[in-house]
């Protein structure tokens, strides 16, 4: 448990400031979202864009499941050390994404571009969004959308070498999202404000990466922890 709360902690902070970060891409699909609901729907945008959302961190949480039993695979035998390795060196990529001092991991966005293809057809069939089944499927389809920042903090969760933990961290990756874009899809501006304050994703960016310096293997974790 010692060792899962730092990692919770970091998939929490990942999605938070990450969707206040990125909010080109994911907040021009949450306003499409909110577009695609007819007018007489209107009053019902809220318990759709919850559905959405829902579908969306549902296909995270599969995706590191996924994922997670591939990377207990190669964990179980001599691979283990470098897993971890890996894990510390995403976490502290993505801390400097998340402070804005380095944006090398919008990269990894084309592992995903070939499936995109096949599925984009498949969302358009979805609007307009009338019903919370609908918004449902539609969220759990837009999750597999190519993003650097879900790609790696994918490769990161399923670096812990368990499937269930990777899943665990994916899950809570995108209750971190939460905030910001159902805050994008109902417009309020002051939260959306608040977490793209570089002040703030510093100080996100920076935790995230003492959690990475705390992951990789060695000596130093025993000071960190002292400290």
């Amino acid at each position: 448990m010692t060792d899962l709360l730092p990692q919770l902690l970091s998939a929490l902070m990942l999605g938070l400031l990450g969707g206040g970060h990125c909010l080109g891409m994911c907040g021009g699909l949450m306003g499409a979202l909110t577009l695609a609901i007819p007018a007489e729907r209107r009053h019902q945008r809220l318990r759709l864009l919850v559905a959405y959302n829902t579908g969306r961190i549902l296909s995270y949480t599969t995706a590191g499941l996924l994922l997670g039993l591939a990377g207990w695979a190669l964990a179980s035998g001599p691979l283990a050390t470098l897993m971890r390795s890996i894990a510390g060196l995403l976490l502290i990529a993505m801390g400097l994404y998340l402070a804005g001092w380095w944006s090398g991991l919008t990269r990894i966005e084309a592992l995903g571009r070939g499936l995109w293809r096949h599925l984009q057809p498949i969302t358009r069939r979805c609007m307009p969004i009338t019903s919370a089944p609908r918004a449902l499927v539609l969220g759990g389809l837009w999750g597999w959308l190519p993003c650097g920042l879900v790609y790696s903090t994918l490769l990161w969760a399923a670096s812990q070498g368990d499937a269930l933990r990777s899943a665990t961290l994916m899950f809570t990756f995108g209750l971190g999202t939460l905030p910001v874009l159902l805050a994008t899809g109902l417009a309020a501006e002051r939260l959306v404000s608040l977490l793209r304050r570089r002040g703030v994703r510093i100080a996100g960016g920076l935790l995230v990466i003492l959690f990475g310096l705390w992951t990789l293997p060695g000596p130093h974790q025993h000071w960190l922890m002292g400290h």
